[in-house]
């Protein structure tokens, strides 16, 4: 198989989830942020752990942050699937599969159109219990 092309991996990386450390000014964080084709972001104070809550949790579209202040991820998980199914969005490519899992596993929706490859996570997971 042939070594990936600089823009082919600049988009796998920009499909990929990586913490951000911000300074006072974030702007940064805004750079990365205005990069992203669509993702649930979460912004942390530099040195503060998991256990402390999130400095900022949000919604990016096309580069755009859609959403802010959400009240946890799970929420935003959500409200990013109602976004993309009211704006009548397509998944990411290299995101559809984390995608469908969400909308058909998780969030129970239309568990009988799954994917061959869902179906056999879905089995998977259902086995495991």
């Amino acid at each position: 198989m042939g070594r990936a092309t600089p823009k082919r991996r600049r988009m796998r990386q920009a499909h990929r989830m990586k913490p951000c450390v911000c300074d006072s000014s974030g702007d940064d964080v805004q750079l990365e942020l205005n990069q992203l084709t669509m993702a649930v972001f979460v912004i942390r104070k530099e040195g503060e752990g998991l256990e402390e809550p999130p400095a900022d949790v949000g919604i990016i579209i096309e580069g755009v942050e859609v959403l802010h202040n959400l009240a946890s991820v799970a929420s935003a998980c959500a409200l990013l699937l109602g976004l993309i199914y009211a704006l009548n969005l397509a998944y990411p490519k290299p995101l559809r599969f984390t995608f469908e899992v969400f909308q058909k596993i998780f969030m129970q929706l239309e568990q009988h159109k799954m994917s061959p490859k869902v179906q056999n996570l879905f089995g998977r997971l259902q086995s495991s219990e």
